[in-house]
């Protein structure tokens, strides 16, 4: 069970990952139901879900899931579409990633949050400022990372090619893109998650809908169960299209996940 890089069979796999949540749900409960922890401070899971079902009869719930999943996947596309060009053209081509690695590797360390005043200032509190978080989060990240990822292809593949007769723009169709693109998917699995943290702080601030505003009106009104099932609605959310992108990739990309 404990040996270095040894595989899990399935069905031991999804037990182990459900006897953790079995054992988180557990402990909160007992802190919570037990008196150790405050209602005020944190609620317990029975009152949680009774929240949860209140937001859903009573506010309208799945309209705010269903526009904060928008803005998440429009956002992240933007940042998609631009980046994952710009990141093959900086691994293939040196002088590309001379000109655009400075910069690139300057901006992914100013955080999104920071540019959320002047957003609000150059495009107002509507979704194109909520949409403007996300991509500036998640657009130079996948950049450097698909530009490294481009850029580890293997050497002998490249000149192998040469050999064969292939020109430039062969050699990035058919052997750099082939050999980089289940790690690119990855790459865009893992970044569809930050994207989730972004679109929860561009909500705290100048938003009338969506998860990270209702989290905020829960807040003025000390309820900690409406809270926590925002939290725990993320979760599921961020959950549920992380196995999807891992399933798609998986048949995208059946020998990659075979080694």
């Amino acid at each position: 069970m404990f040996e270095p890089l040894k595989p899990v069979a399935p069905g031991r796999r999804i037990a182990l990952g459900i006897s953790f949540f079995v054992a988180f749900f557990l402990l909160w409960g007992g802190v919570t139901l037990g008196g150790l922890v405050p209602p005020l401070f944190l609620a317990d899971p029975v009152k949680t879900a009774r929240a949860g079902i209140d937001l859903f009869m009573k506010y309208g719930f799945l309209a705010d899931i269903g526009v904060t999943v928008w803005r998440v996947v429009g956002g992240f596309l933007i940042a998609a579409i631009i980046a994952v060009p710009l990141g093959i053209a900086m691994g293939a081509f040196k002088s590309v990633e001379a000109f655009f690695e400075p910069f690139v590797s300057f901006a992914r360390y100013l955080p999104a949050s920071a540019f959320i005043p002047l957003l609000i200032l150059w495009a107002g509190v509507g979704e194109a400022q909520k949409l403007s978080v996300i991509f500036i989060g998640c657009v130079f990240q996948i950049v450097l990372m698909v530009a490294v990822t481009v850029g580890g292809s293997r050497v002998d593949l490249v000149e192998a090619a040469y050999t064969l007769g292939a020109k430039r723009g062969g050699i990035v169709r058919r052997v750099l893109l082939p050999g980089a693109a289940p790690q690119i998917a990855e790459t865009l699995r893992l970044v569809l998650g930050w994207a989730w943290t972004y679109v929860i702080v561009a909500e705290l601030i100048g938003a009338s809908s969506g998860i990270g505003h209702m989290i905020m009106d829960s807040q003025r009104l000390l309820d900690t169960g409406q809270m926590i099932f925002g939290i725990v609605v993320i979760g599921l959310i961020g959950l549920i299209s992380d196995f999807l992108f891992k399933l798609a990739n998986q048949r995208l990309f059946p020998w990659h996940f075979l080694k």
